[in-house]
């Protein structure tokens, strides 16, 4: 039994090790200073990892303080899914790990037999996602965008993967032709009131399972770096209390939606409802902290792809 124990150890620290080499880009230096161990081992920790065929694209082989993480917050949140991704402690990426495990989920979904609809957010995470996506034949499924394409200024906005997505998979792929923000509820109204809008805003509605990033706030977060959203209206927002926004939907602290404000302009399709569908948010790191805690206590989403430092965080507030 000990010798068990031992055996899964150390494939734990193979795969941990062949994460950091493989997927995060790390030498076998570096790999020796986070994990504690000469270079030699770590060499060899490696070495293993391919030996025992836990390295294909992805790791194949859980790690066991990634499954426990997942677990608790599965049980802490009432979550349908949950995947935890190894930290790299030097890295100031804030999509390496999350983006290759958003892929394999949304590839499983793709797999079915039976035809799907997936909504897609987007943002810089969705992209990175959507870029490890493998080439596939998909025309059974559709798949739609819960957001609009088209910045204040009339220009497209460069991180709505709806297109390159259905590039990769081949698969039937329904835009959503709108600004992210309109400037009256009026306005929104009408534009939703067109046929091609209904089209796509019907299917968000049936939609199986849905990926989203999730926004923090401040005056560089992407809603105002993508020109989505002036720097004066993000700092009054905040000042009524926004914490986070998933696909321009504003909410605070609890997770409630705001009233009487921004939300009323979001043209962006609702999110599918939770108790049918998966709403999977993919997102890492401090500065996403406040807006994952928020999204998670509301139940805006009741899915989550994240990794180790995010989801001690979670679990300790």
């Amino acid at each position: 039994m000990a010798r068990r124990v031992e055996s899964n150890n150390r494939l734990d620290d193979a795969a941990r090790a062949g994460w950091l080499y493989y997927v995060a880009g790390r030498t076998q230096d570096e790999i020796a200073s986070i994990m504690g161990i000469s270079r030699q081992s770590a060499q060899r920790l490696v070495s293993l990892a391919m030996a025992e065929r836990l390295i294909k694209v992805r790791l194949d082989h859980p790690i066991a303080a990634c499954l426990e993480a997942a677990a608790r917050l599965k049980e802490k949140y009432g979550l349908k899914h949950v995947d935890v991704v190894p930290s790299d402690p030097g890295s100031t990426s804030t999509t390496v790990g999350i983006a290759e495990a958003g892929a394999a989920e949304i590839e499983r979904w793709l797999k079915s037999t039976e035809p799907v609809v997936l909504a897609i957010g987007t943002g810089r995470t969705l992209k990175a996602t959507i870029d490890q996506l493998p080439s596939m034949e998909c025309p059974q499924h559709r798949i739609v965008s819960l957001t609009g394409n088209i910045r204040l200024d009339g220009s497209a906005a460069y991180y709505n993967v709806i297109f390159s997505m259905a590039d990769t998979i081949n698969a039937r792929h329904f835009p959503m032709p709108l600004p992210v923000l309109v400037s009256s509820a009026q306005e929104r109204e009408v534009l939703h009131e067109q046929s091609l809008v209904k089209i796509a805003l019907e299917l968000g509605a049936e939609a199986n399972a849905a990926f989203v990033g999730v926004g923090e706030l401040g005056p560089d977060a992407p809603l105002c770096a993508d020109g989505f959203l002036a720097r004066e209206e993000m700092a009054r927002l905040m000042a009524e209390g926004a914490a986070g926004e998933i696909c321009g939907w504003m909410f605070d602290r609890d997770g409630a939606l705001l009233t009487g404000s921004i939300n009323e302009r979001v043209a962006s399709i609702p999110l599918p409802p939770r108790d049918r569908a998966s709403v999977i948010g993919i997102a890492k790191g401090p500065r996403k902290y406040e807006a994952l805690r928020a999204a998670l206590r509301g139940r805006i989403i009741n899915g989550l792809i994240t990794d180790e430092t995010t989801a001690d965080y979670l679990l300790g507030v």
